[in-house]
């Protein structure tokens, strides 16, 4: 059984005084400011299932208010379970009954079903709250962009390689436990491939290496000679029980696309080892799991392995937008499309923006002067003239300094909420983190802007 509030908060459930319960008091005041947040959140919960049977689940209310303190505090859902039966602070903010505990499952469940669209449209109730208290009002706009590393190693042909063979290898041993037992054969490579790879990483020698990788690329090729027959029984699988259908349907499916992977991470290994090619970003294999991750090139940096993203901040330290892309975009192309983006937001251009060098272009700047925004700044002149961009030497120092802000911005997000590496899988859950991740920063931006006007 599911609800959409939670009736009245016991007088026993009481927030600390002390700066942290205080923060979470005020978010608590926002949240009930807005309820037209939980009408989206009770769609995502309820959504293919009945709400007025079964036992009491957590309400929609709760489960937004875990959502946030999760990201807001950077938990596991070990911790969150954890946390939210011993701190007294924590239930109250939930507002959790006497005597409901919710489990890690439970709660990794809840929280996962609430989508992408349900975190935007929470973060544009958010932004309009912010105009309607007078905290914010879109007229003055920063932008930079950041790459955000999604869950994987960092990938190199000899690891990719052996992850193929132990995974794929993995996988036919579980099918082999399906009662009636499949009739593929294989064999385990598993001990002789792991040797292999501690000879690529641990010697400096390149004909010893080279061996070693026609090894691995051979073995690899044996097992996905061993998974496509194995792939194709699996698919035919028939049984009585129909759970260990569903289970060899399923393993059929991992068990093709991986053999793909594979083959194209044995393929890009001859071509770079052996032939000494240099392959495409766009055609390389970085994870056999998350498959969306994109290779992130910026400048001299590191190389970054997982999404850019492309954020707006204001005066408040608000972000008020976020986009998030796949590949590797220049910043000069998504200038225009978040100026527009803010436009129909706000209902008006800003009359002041200012931006990384990485933005700058001149057609960028005259775009944004037929938007009529006054003062257009990029960090890096790059061929452009002050009084072009800025009416005045001053203004131009200004805006350039208030841009420095939106680094900051990013730093806390990094640093303090987890948006330094996104441990959700998949690209839906990787847009979920994100969007659950500024929701979460935005509320606490609120709470302590409104703290510090009492």
């Amino acid at each position: 059984m599911r609800i959409k509030r939670n009736p009245q908060m016991s007088i026993f459930e009481i927030l600390g005084k002390n700066p942290g319960p205080k923060e979470l008091e005020q978010i608590s005041s926002i949240l009930d400011a807005n309820p037209e947040m939980l009408d989206f959140a009770f769609a995502d919960l309820s959504r293919n299932s009945r709400t007025d049977t079964g036992r009491n689940g957590l309400t929609a209310e709760q489960v937004l208010r875990v959502a946030i303190l999760k990201q807001a505090r950077e938990l596991t859902y070990d911790e969150l379970e954890y946390y939210l039966a011993d701190s007294n602070s924590f239930r109250a903010f939930v507002n959790l009954r006497m005597g409901q505990y919710p489990g890690k499952s439970s709660l990794q469940s809840n929280i996962k079903s609430l989508t992408e669209n349900t975190w935007i449209a929470i973060h544009e109730l958010l932004t309009s709250y912010a105009r309607k208290e007078k905290l914010e009002n879109g007229r003055k706009l920063r932008l930079d962009s950041t790459a955000i590393e999604t869950d994987i190693h960092p990938p190199s042909d000899s690891t990719l390689l052996w992850d193929g063979i132990r995974i794929i290898t993995r996988w036919l041993i579980e099918g082999k436990r399906l009662s009636p037992q499949p009739f593929y054969r294989f064999s385990d490579h598993r001990r002789v491939a792991k040797k292999r790879l501690f000879k690529i990483i641990n010697t400096r020698k390149q004909t010893v290496r080279e061996a070693a990788y026609k090894d691995m690329i051979h073995y690899a090729a044996k097992v996905c000679n061993y998974a496509e027959p194995a792939a194709q029984e699996l698919s035919e699988y028939s049984s009585d029980d129909v759970l260990a259908m569903i289970r060899a349907h399923h393993l059929s499916e991992k068990l093709s696309r991986a053999v793909d992977l594979l083959k194209k991470v044995a393929d890009q290994a001859e071509r770079r080892v052996f032939k000494g090619e240099k392959v495409p970003a766009s055609e390389k294999v970085v994870s056999y799991f998350e498959t969306h991750t994109d290779i992130i090139v910026k400048g001299n940096r590191k190389t970054e392995y997982g999404h850019k993203i492309f954020l707006t901040g204001g005066p408040s330290n608000m972000i008020l937008d976020c986009l998030i892309e796949q590949g590797n975009p220049a910043d000069t192309d998504k200038f225009q499309p978040l100026l527009d983006r803010h436009t129909k937001q706000f209902g008006h251009p800003p009359r002041q923006t200012t931006a990384d060098g990485g933005f700058a272009s001149k057609s960028n700047l005259e775009y944004a002067k037929a938007l009529q925004v006054k003062d257009v700044v990029f960090s890096k002149k790059r061929g452009l003239s002050i009084k072009d961009m800025a009416k005045s030497n001053w203004v131009y120092r200004k805006l350039k300094n208030f841009r420095a802000g939106i680094e900051a911005n990013i730093s806390t997000l990094k640093r303090s909420y987890g948006l330094d590496r996104c441990n959700w899988a998949g690209w839906e859950g990787f847009k979920q983190y994100v969007w659950s991740t500024i929701v979460s920063y935005n509320l606490h931006v609120l709470a302590r802007l409104q703290l510090a006007q009492k």
